[in-house]
């Protein structure tokens, strides 16, 4: 799921925030559609950069097609589970990443790209893809039923009233326009587009509240307040009947590395 946009990638301190609940976004977090990697895949990629591989979710799907594949990751403790799965990491930010003169085909970015500087990360990536190739950013996003979205909605008021407006499990952020500027301006990049996989899941009390627990912006709650907001959450699960169903839109801004 995304984490609103904004100025994020100056928030060094939550972009951070991760490598305290490593073990647990692993365990928690959701893959990506297999539609989408299909997708990537007609492109017949050989040599994909992952930045902000994080946990190598995003990694292993295009390692288990065939791909040679390299992540970079700026926390170590995330990077440490990547290489357990077999994931090939270089640690450190993508900004200040050294290619060392390696070009890859496709660079795929899975709930990071909004981590990186608008400013730097565009150019960037144009400067490591060969003529042709492409850059694909993915979120997953996505909503609760109507019903119990506006019980959940209440609760963060009343419990966490700071992170209310933002959050992503309630609030996916509107995307690509700034995705798509951000690329304009770098102009070495065409056929900008954005596409869309749906797709559900359904979740108990423990796998929901696991699943926001990996949220910055719930990571950076104090201790207490995020006690209480898990549990007032799984609580009015719990009211529901135990299960949570999940709408997830899981959102492709694909562009390709113009000749």
């Amino acid at each position: 799921m995304a984490e609103n946009p904004g100025r994020l990638h100056a928030d060094r301190g939550r972009a951070l925030s991760f490598g305290g609940v490593a073990a647990m976004y692993d365990k928690a977090r959701p893959s990506y559609p297999a539609a989408l990697v299909d997708a990537l895949m007609a492109f017949a990629p050989r040599y994909v950069l992952d930045v902000g591989c994080g946990t190598g979710k995003a990694s292993q799907l295009f390692i288990d097609r065939g791909c040679d594949v390299l992540g970079v990751e700026p926390d170590p403790a995330m990077a440490a589970i990547a290489r357990h799965h077999g994931v090939r990491i270089e640690e450190g930010a993508f900004e200040e990443w050294d290619p060392r003169g390696r070009m890859y085909d496709l660079i795929v970015s899975g709930q990071a790209w909004h981590w990186v500087d608008p400013e730097v990360g565009p150019a960037k990536a144009a400067s490591v893809l060969y003529p042709g190739g492409h850059l694909a950013m993915f979120w997953n996003r996505g909503r609760p039923d109507a019903a119990i979205a506006v019980e959940f909605d209440a609760i963060y008021q009343r419990v966490a009233p700071t992170i209310a407006r933002d959050t992503g499990t309630l609030n996916p952020p509107a995307e690509p326009g700034d995705r798509f500027a951000q690329l304009a301006n770098v102009g070495q990049f065409s056929n900008t587009e954005a596409r869309t996989y749906e797709w559900d899941a359904t979740y108990n009390r423990a796998s929901w509240t696991a699943l926001i627990s990996t949220q910055s912006d719930h990571v950076l709650l104090p201790d207490a307040q995020r006690q209480e907001l898990l549990d007032a959450l799984g609580a009015a699960i719990d009211a529901a009947g135990g299960t949570l169903p999940y709408h997830y839109s899981t959102l492709l801004v694909l562009a390709t590395r113009s000749s």
